[in-house]
């Protein structure tokens, strides 16, 4: 199988494979323009798709749902929520090694998200009380991706942080597969190993739509989490608002950084295993070595023949991924950070000597035995990481994405003597005369009182 894996020199990859566009942005394959033009009539973007089947929802609650799954996914829905002893069932069908494999991984992710802070607190001094109260949010659905390949690790890097937080009601959204017109098994055991407390089926917008609203069915969430495809992010971007939102994840994404002493064989390994997941996705090797790029260059083309989803990792090498040779690590370093990626692996020889130097990336992966598969199943760390350079402010999924936090105020006529006129000044200086007398009033009663006393 032949194709494009360039190396580039840092100027022009920077006008090409590092260089960032918004996330729906991106020049769609044929394809799917072409099957919304069947879907819809008119060859319309797929934000407008999107805005016609939320509308659907919107008005027609569960019918809209069964009638788009059965136009997008091809299958016929009955009831949407998953009975309990059919997730069971499916659940006990699951090979015994797949289901010890969802206990360990629910295990590791459960350990590290219950080291993150979660606390209230409340400082008591002379002036009276301030504090915060940390709530969990009430209701979350999480999406679970179910089309090409269906993720059940997603739901439990989506769900355990939920459940550490203790969020009150925790639902999942998943599509049909066609041959059963049921979520995949695996995603079924891994929605048990969780403890959700129930699994709806539908994809897509439908998914996303039926969330916010709500329907006969499918109940409103107060916050929606979970990675999807460009439809679910879109879906996301035009409820947010009517309902929170982890963030608009894109095309998933890797950088690797490797030095002389890095094996070609493993390094062109990670970047096969990134380029598999769709068309979309991106795969980017930065090393200061022209030797290593080479050789990697040539395990890509070689490794590729054997890869079952080798027409996937094609496409996507044809349009978003390459390698860079930089003059230095420092500047491998320099062009990481620009590009902010979702996963950062360091294939050097000294890892953590450069982790202080790292300041944008989801995650970072250090060294030949830390790879990034071992996050997307494994390791602890949720998967679900910021994308399409939002790692410049945004984090991984965590427990504090389940929370909220609530300003507690208890001050006393000591702090009011104190503050009070700095807040008048302030409400004065804004021209908002009412916000001045709620102050000037209460000073005025402390004042009186005194005198009197």
């Amino acid at each position: 199988m032949t194709i494009e894996f360039p190396i580039l020199d840092p100027e022009p990859a920077r006008k090409s494979i590092l260089r960032r566009q918004p996330w729906d942005a991106f020049d769609l394959p044929e394809e799917i323009l072409d099957n919304i033009e069947d879907i819809f009539g008119s060859r319309i973007g797929p934000d407008e798709a999107v805005r016609r089947i939320l509308a659907d929802v919107r008005v027609d609650g569960d019918a809209a749902v069964r009638k788009w799954t059965k136009k997008l996914d091809g299958v016929s829905l009955d009831d949407l929520r998953v009975d309990p002893q059919t997730i069971l069932q499916e659940s006990g069908d699951v090979a015994p090694e797949v289901y010890e494999a969802l206990v360990l991984a629910a295990e590791r992710i459960e350990n590290f998200h219950r080291r993150q802070p979660n606390q209230s607190w409340i400082q008591n001094d002379n002036d009276g009380t301030v504090g915060q109260l940390v709530r969990p949010i009430e209701r979350v659905g999480i999406y679970v991706p179910g089309g090409t390949a269906p993720l059940p690790s997603t739901l439990l890097m989506t769900a355990i942080p939920a459940r550490v937080a203790n969020v009150g009601e925790l639902v999942v959204v998943t599509p049909p597969q066609k041959e059963t017109g049921l979520p995949d098994k695996v995603t079924l055991a891994a929605a048990t190993v969780a403890r959700v407390d129930a699994v709806y089926i539908a994809g897509g917008a439908q998914a996303i739509g039926a969330m916010a609203f709500g329907t006969e069915s499918i109940p409103a969430v107060d916050k929606i989490c979970g990675p999807g495809n460009l439809f679910v992010t879109l879906a996301k971007r035009q409820l947010f608002g009517l309902v929170g939102i982890d963030g608009l994840p894109g095309p998933t994404e890797t950088v690797i950084i490797a030095d002389e002493s890095a094996d070609p064989q493993l390094a062109a390994a990670d970047l096969l295993a990134q380029a598999e997941h769709d068309v979309l996705a991106s795969a980017i090797l930065l090393t200061p070595s022209r030797q290593l790029a080479q050789k990697v260059q040539a395990a890509v083309h070689a490794q590729l023949e054997d890869l079952e989803r080798g027409q996937i990792a094609a496409a996507t090498f044809a349009r978003s991924a390459g390698i860079v040779v930089t003059e230095s690590m420092h500047e491998a370093i320099a062009l990481a950070n620009e590009y902010a990626p979702e996963h950062l692996c360091l294939l050097v020889e000294s890892p953590w000597r450069w982790v202080d130097q790292v300041q944008n990336a989801g995650g970072i992966f250090l060294g030949e035995r830390s790879f990034e598969v071992l996050g997307d199943y494994t390791a602890g760390p949720s998967h679900v990481m910021p994308t399409g350079g939002t790692a410049r402010f945004a984090s991984p999924i965590n427990v504090t994405d389940f929370v909220k936090l609530i300003s507690l105020i208890g001050l006393n006529e000591e702090a009011l003597a104190a503050i009070g006129p700095a807040a008048e000044t302030l409400a004065r200086t804004e021209g908002l005369g009412g916000h001045a007398a709620a102050v000037s009033r209460r000073l005025n009663s402390i004042k009186n009182q005194k005198d009197e006393s």
